[in-house]
């Protein structure tokens, strides 16, 4: 989320008000709104090279028929309200640069009654941490030889307030800013490396704008990627992670690097370069994003089954209808940027769900797309196991007024959802424009917020356990292609769960029975006890064949199959 990316996703937000492709897809009672009164574009600079270039709007924006409103969440029978209360850090200005500052954030999180920070740690493949396994940030004003994550989780921890070491997980680069650091993975495995990590399009370009993204079918990158997020749980005394970025970019036409293509036509016995719009090139790279969320939730799982395993998922354009989960493969976080994060939910790779919410209610029907996406993320809470996710809403506050962010938050919160903000170096619209400075933003918003019957008026505490998690992970070895695999777990003669090996070998599952289980891939067999709570690890399985078979019928959750027509929605803001 850096200043760049802000300062597009204003201008994006705005667009939308002007952009009859907004309309409804399913309207069944067109009605003529009222037209908005004119937009006053501010003048944002955008960085050389940055591809994009923002449209004259009328000086009145056309009405458009009203985008149906979905019933408001309701909390189910027996279900607590989330109790979240939390605003994201980050780290592409002041708040986590040096000792000062980090202290700063404490206080005037304590001030305001949040009770969780989320903390950006893993950047853009580096982090503001010296034990992630990454380089630590090259900023210039960054303190020599200072571990932000270490200090800002101590004095938190001393008021009570969780921290979520936040990690951008597939987005590694921003040519506009680069770490000078030679061990980034820029260097060692960029765009001209003899091993490139790096997700490209079919004509081979891999620049998103100014962004740089590793291709989550690559082993290799899946691999480092893993590896860093689960090592701040191990260094590091945080209640949780956050994936942010876990995706492809946007616009569908990605992950043709040669290693990722010969991999799909391996694992799927295809040949050739597969076109963008093809269903199952699509659908498998789905796969390889839930293949490394699943990776990240075993291997932190793992190492402490109390942590949180929280992601920020997109919500572009409108929503989904609620319950009726199929409805996700018509949205663009499915069909665009391959994140399946309903699956995720379902299969227990993430024990909370913080969409980014960024929506303007002054803008069109974004009001209504922000309630929407509540109801719909609301319908698709419950694992397979039966238990209940947490769902906090995140709102932009950037994109606000503070008047916006009270009822944003208070919608939420009245719905039974936790309220995550974004963010504390940007707390209002008018800090975005530089008409007002932090401080005083962030003394604007926290007026209303912890006004009566603001969402911050009490001190609520989080103090819940994440879901339990129950399951048991491995690794095949033994064959050049690793992946795609069909693994199949078996309990009193019949299969509970099925899944794929990922690129690297890996498997597992965390919404088991208890028991005693018998896992089957091709002609291997192991036994074992799936434990009342954590992950059992079981050993290496050797296979014997040279090629994997092709894998059709892939197991999947609900709002998991393969997309149909994608309908034309505009371009959303992006984080």
């Amino acid at each position: 989320m850096t200043r760049v990316s802000l300062r597009r996703a204003f201008i994006l937000t705005l667009l939308l008000a002007v952009n009859p492709g907004a309309a409804a897809q399913d309207s069944t009672k067109p009605e003529t709104l009222p037209a908005p009164p004119p937009l006053n574009l501010p003048a944002v600079p955008l960085p050389a090279g940055s591809g994009f270039t923002p449209a004259t709007p009328p000086s009145v924006a056309p009405a458009l028929p009203p985008v149906p409103q979905a019933p408001a969440p309701q909390l189910a029978p027996g279900v607590p309200p989330v109790a979240v209360r939390g605003l994201w850090v980050d780290a592409f200005g002041a708040g986590l640069k040096n000792r000062v500052q980090v202290r700063q954030v404490v206080e005037d999180a304590a001030r305001m009654g949040v009770n969780v920070l989320f903390v950006q740690a893993i950047r853009r493949g580096d982090c503001l941490c010296l034990k992630s396994g990454l380089p630590a940030i090259t900023d210039a004003d960054f303190e020599r030889n200072f571990d932000p994550l270490a200090l800002v989780t101590r004095l938190a921890h001393e008021k009570g307030i969780r921290v979520i070491a936040w990690a951008s997980v597939t987005g590694i680069a921003n040519v506009a800013s680069p770490s000078t650091n030679p061990k980034h993975v820029m260097r060692t495995n960029g765009p001209n490396s003899r091993d490139s990590w790096l997700a490209r399009r079919s004509d081979g370009s891999w620049q998103e704008g100014s962004d740089g993204w590793l291709d989550a079918g690559i082993p290799a990158a899946a691999e480092y990627a893993a590896t860093a997020v689960a090592n701040l749980v191990k260094n590091y005394d945080v209640d949780g992670v956050q994936l942010d970025r876990i995706r492809y970019p946007d616009g569908g036409d990605w992950g043709y690097d040669p290693k990722t293509v010969a991999r799909f036509n391996a694992e799927t016995g295809t040949k050739g370069r597969p076109l963008p719009a093809d269903p199952q090139w699509q659908q498998w790279k789905r796969e390889q994003v839930t293949a490394l969320v699943r990776r990240i939730a075993l291997e932190v799982k793992s190492v402490r089954p109390s942590a949180w395993m929280t992601a920020a998922t997109i919500t572009y354009g409108n929503a989904p209808r609620p319950l009726e989960p199929g409805s996700f493969r018509l949205s663009r976080p499915y069909t665009d940027v391959m994140q399946d994060w309903p699956t995720w939910i379902y299969q227990g790779l993430i024990d909370l769900n913080v969409p980014m919410n960024y929506k303007r209610d002054t803008v069109a029907d974004q009001g209504v797309w922000f309630n929407n996406w509540n109801s719909f993320a609301s319908s698709v809470r419950t694992r397979a196991d039966g238990q209940v996710t947490p769902l906090a809403v995140g709102t932009a506050l950037y994109l606000n007024s503070p008047e916006v962010t009270a009822s944003q938050a208070n919608r939420s919160v009245a719905a039974g959802l936790g309220w995550v903000g974004y963010s504390y170096r940007v707390p209002t619209l008018a800090t975005y424009n530089n008409t007002q400075s932090q401080p005083q933003g962030l003394t604007s918003v926290m007026k209303l917020l912890t006004a009566p019957g603001g969402v911050l008026s009490g001190s609520v505490r989080w103090q819940d356990a994440p879901p339990l998690a129950r399951g048991l992970m491995g690794r095949v070895v033994g064959v050049p292609w690793l992946g795609g695999r069909s693994v199949e777990v078996w309990q009193n003669g019949q299969v509970v769960a099925q899944g794929l090996t990922d690129g690297n070998g890996y498997y597992g599952f965390l919404t088991l029975p208890a028991g005693r289980t018998e896992v089957r891939i091709g002609d291997r067999r192991w036994t074992d006890t799936v434990p009342e709570s954590g992950l059992k690890r079981l050993p290496d399985l050797l296979l014997r064949d040279t090629q994997p078979a092709a894998t059709s019928g892939r197991p999947s959750a609900p709002g998991s199959a393969s997309p149909a027509q994608t309908p034309n929605v505009p371009t959303p803001p992006r984080r």
